[in-house]
């Protein structure tokens, strides 16, 4: 009994401190952790950062910092750290190599959070489709095309293209060719199409609108005109005025030329 008790006194000696030790390092750690994921979840939502990566964020610093604890708690016990820290490292190399394309996907996910070039409900263009943005995840857009499609495109292929926001703005300008026959008169046609923007409500005065002689073309004089709209009035401004102007070039005897080619038939002699 003297022998076991004396084993036992020094068990508790040697490790009972070393136990103590760990628990209140576990105990600090996790509060640690927390105030950590707490302020990070603050700091982020106070500027307005996407939900998707504030929950990332605040998770991942939390799983960093009882990372080190539990590492700090091994080493309490005199176990070597360095092995652990090694298998770690190639473990992450390994899944990092392995869905490395994932892992693309998923940096461009929150660079697109962080750096917002859309956000839900504009209309974009990128990787040669167009669409409304319905959804952004972590790793993919989802998006739906003017005919009501559903794209759901890999983050990666995004971020590494040109986008074109056409909802990024509140004003937009409206370009259209308008084609009169050589034979009409410019200043008629002009006069015409300069009526029509005055009398649209939805056409911003400023910037003012423009209308002018673009080029010469083989069978009509183009006509560019550009007036400037609200980014929801872009596509009703666009199908009214050509509408428009085919009746009301119709009305004043202004063509609107087709292309025409002419053959000259040669009659050989014999």
């Amino acid at each position: 009994m003297d022998a076991v008790l004396q084993n036992l006194i020094t068990f508790a000696t040697t490790y009972g401190i070393k136990v103590v030790g760990a628990i209140l390092i576990l105990i600090i750690g996790r509060i640690v952790a927390g105030w950590v994921r707490r302020l990070f979840r603050k700091i982020l939502t106070k500027r307005e950062v996407a939900p998707a990566i504030v929950g990332f964020v605040s998770s991942f610093s939390y799983f960093l910092v009882m990372t080190f604890t539990v590492l700090a708690m091994l080493s309490k016990f005199g176990i070597q750290t360095a092995s652990f820290v090694a298998v770690l490292g190639a473990a992450g190399f390994a899944v990092g190599f392995a869905l490395q394309g994932s892992l693309a996907n998923f940096a461009a996910g929150i660079m697109l959070l962080v750096f917002r070039p859309f956000k839900i409900g504009d209309f974009v263009e990128v990787g040669g489709v167009s669409g409304t943005v319905k959804d952004l995840r972590l790793f993919t857009t989802v998006m739906n095309t003017p005919d009501n499609v559903r794209i759901i495109m890999p983050n990666g292929k995004i971020f590494g293209d040109t986008i074109k926001n056409y909802s990024a703005e509140d004003l937009r300008r409206v370009d259209m060719v308008i084609g009169i026959g050589y034979g009409s008169s410019i200043e008629d046609a002009i006069a015409t199409m300069s009526d029509m923007l005055k009398d649209d409500s939805r056409i911003l005065a400023e910037p003012a609108p423009q209308i002018a002689v673009a080029e010469l073309a083989d069978s009509s004089v183009n006509l560019v005109v550009r007036p400037w709209v609200k980014k929801d009035d872009y596509w009703a401004v666009k199908f009214d005025f050509t509408e428009g102007v085919k009746k009301a070039f119709d009305a004043k005897g202004i063509e609107i030329p087709f292309p025409q080619r002419v053959v000259h038939n040669i009659t050989a002699s014999v």
